[in-house]
């Protein structure tokens, strides 16, 4: 463990913080020597923003360091997994799975990161606790935590445990598949040119807002379809074309 990481050692976790952890990695099965490592990882900067006495204790460092760690457990799985497939086929399984929108309902529903997040008053009145970037940063974090605390083989395992059952889904046709690239191969096969999505509209507070968004292909108007990102509202308006086009049944 890097020194700097060390920093609070010297400051004395309370009673109470100390059993929420404990429940938390029984819950997952996992084992931490130093519960201090699992608290930066569960500690949103938006804490340290407030609080000058922590002003370097957050997850950020971690959350870096387990989004390698999550990559390269699940490329090797895949490798291994998917002889007879090609590198895109793999790439596109890779991204899907590794993605805030896969991994911010593995931390809510599987390892409910939610209730045992530190973050700062700003963010929780501003529903941070839920927000899926910040679920999805803290599930790297962790890991990168258990894997500086307990070594690769025992971050391999819990990430396969996460991330095999989302791996199965997309093999399956089960996840939620990629129809901004199904319809971009489509169209650009013919037409040697890329749909257009194009933002309609926005609305809502920012951490609860609503986009709308079409797509043009040619002279064609796909939509609209909403989304809580922009991104997920495209791929909802991307999928909409697919249907009507054929490339996909309902």
């Amino acid at each position: 463990m890097n020194k700097r990481d060390l920093i609070y050692e010297s400051k004395k976790m309370s009673g109470e913080r100390r059993k929420e952890l404990q429940e938390f990695c029984r819950n997952l099965n996992i084992k931490f020597n130093n519960l201090n490592m699992l608290d930066l990882a569960l500690h949103h900067r938006s804490f340290s923003n407030e609080c000058a006495e922590y002003r370097v204790y957050n997850n950020e460092r971690l959350e870096f360091l387990g989004d390698s760690v999550l990559g390269l457990v699940t490329a090797a799985f895949l490798y291994e997994d998917m002889m007879d497939n090609p590198e895109g086929d793999l790439a596109k399984i890779k991204a899907n799975v590794v993605s805030e929108k896969s991994l911010a309902p593995i931390a809510e529903n599987v390892m409910h990161i939610d209730s045992y997040l530190v973050m700062g008053r700003g963010e929780e009145l501003s529903g941070g606790r839920h927000k899926p970037a910040i679920l999805a940063d803290a599930v790297e974090a962790v890991i990168g935590a258990l894997y500086l605390d307990s070594g690769y083989d025992a971050a391999e395992k819990f990430v396969l445990e996460l991330i095999v059952p989302e791996i199965h889904k997309v093999q399956q046709d089960k996840g939620n598949k990629d129809y901004k690239s199904i319809l971009q191969e489509y169209y650009q096969k013919d037409h040697k040119t890329y749909p257009v999505y194009k933002l309609e509209n926005q609305r809502g507070p920012d951490h609860d807002r609503i986009f709308t968004v079409t797509v043009r292909l040619g002279e064609t108007v796909y939509g609209p379809a909403e989304g809580k990102s922009k991104k997920s509202a495209e791929q909802n308006v991307a999928r909409q074309a697919c249907l009507i086009l054929g490339l996909e049944k309902d």
